[in-house]
C-alpha cells in the first residue's frame, strides 16, 4: 500500500468524478493507496482540509503558509497561531513553508521569517516541517541549520546531492514526486539512488508533476504507485518493496517527537 505524502486535495481537478472528492480518493484506494496528506499553501486551508479528514480516517493534512503566498498572509502566520493549528489531531504536519526565489525575490527577508517561525512551530508541537525550495536551495539549508531542525520532509525534491545530504544529515526525509520518472530525470534518479532507503518518501504535489506515462496532464493521487516504480528501478527493488519501505517511513516520521 503506498501513502501521497504531498497531495492538494482543494486543488485536484474533480471533473473525472462528477466534482466529487471522496470518488477520487476511492478511485486511489483502488489503485493501493491507502493514506493521503493534504498540503495548505493558505493559511486558511486548514478549514477545508480538516472537514475532508473529518469524513475520511486515512486522510490527514498539514497547516501552513507557501512562500509565493501573499506577504500578508505569510506574517499572519506567526507561531503561536500556527501551533494553535496543529494542535488537531489529523494536523499531520506544519507547511508548505520554505523558499522560493524561482516566482519571486522581492520578499525574501519575509520567506525566510516565516520559514523559520513554521521550523519553531513544528519543533513546539513535535509535528514534521513540509519544506518546499525552489532556485533556493542555499538559504533553505542555512535556515533549517540554523533552527536546528530535524523533523521534516524536503518535498518535490529536484536539487544535487550537495543539498540532499545536508538536509539529511539534519534528520530530514526527502519525498520524490512524479518528476524522477521524467525521461529527462536522469541527473535526479543518480541523486535519488544515494538517498538512503529509511529516508525516502514519494507524493504526488497533485494536481501538478503528473508522472509518466501522464506527464502533462491533471495528476492525482491514485498515480503515486507511478512514483513509486521509478524508484523501485531506481534502487532495483520491487514495487511491493518501495510500497512498503517509503510507508513505513512516512509512519516513522509521524510518531517521531
Amino acid at each position: 500500500m503506498f501513502v501521497d505524502t504531498h497531495c492538494h486535495l482543494t486543488m485536484l481537478n474533480l471533473e473525472p468524478y462528477a466534482g466529487s472528492l471522496d470518488a477520487a480518493l476511492a478511485e486511489a484506494r483502488q489503485c493501493g493507496v491507502s493514506k493521503f496528506m493534504g498540503i495548505s499553501v493558505d493559511l486558511d486551508d486548514h478549514i477545508a482540509l480538516s472537514e475532508i479528514a473529518a469524513r475520511h480516517a486515512d486522510v490527514g493534512y498539514s497547516v501552513g503558509v507557501h512562500p509565493c503566498e501573499d506577504v500578508d498572509v505569510m506574517q499572519r502566520a506567526t507561531v503561536d497561531y500556527l501551533v494553535e493549528l496543529a494542535q488537531a489531531e489529523k494536523a499531520w504536519a506544519l507547511g508548505e513553508t520554505g523558499l522560493d526565489y524561482f516566482h519571486s525575490t522581492a520578499f525574501i527577508a519575509e520567506q525566510k521569517a516565516c520559514f523559520a517561525r513554521h521550523i519553531q512551530a513544528s519543533q513546539l508541537v513535535k509535528k514534521p516541517v513540509v519544506v518546499h525550495t525552489r532556485s533556493a536551495k542555499h538559504d533553505t539549508v542555512d535556515i533549517i541549520r540554523a533552527e536546528k531542525s530535524t523533523h521534516g520532509i524536503l518535498h518535490c525534491f529536484t536539487e544535487d546531492w550537495e543539498t540532499a545530504k545536508a538536509v539529511l544529515d539534519c534528520g530530514y526525509y526527502i519525498s520524490f514526486s512524479g518528476i524522477i520518472s521524467f525521461k529527462n530525470a536522469q541527473d535526479l534518479r543518480d541523486v535519488a539512488k544515494q538517498v538512503p532507503l529509511d529516508r525516502l518518501l514519494i507524493e504526488t504535489d497533485s494536481p501538478y508533476l503528473a508522472p509518466m506515462p501522464y506527464r502533462g496532464k491533471s495528476n492525482e493521487p491514485k498515480y503515486v504507485p507511478y512514483v513509486a516504480k521509478a524508484l523501485s528501478d531506481v534502487y532495483d527493488k520491487t514495487l511491493e518493496e518501495i510500497a512498503f519501505i517509503t510507508t513505513q517511513n512516512f509512519e516513522n516520521l509521524l510518531k517521531q517527537k
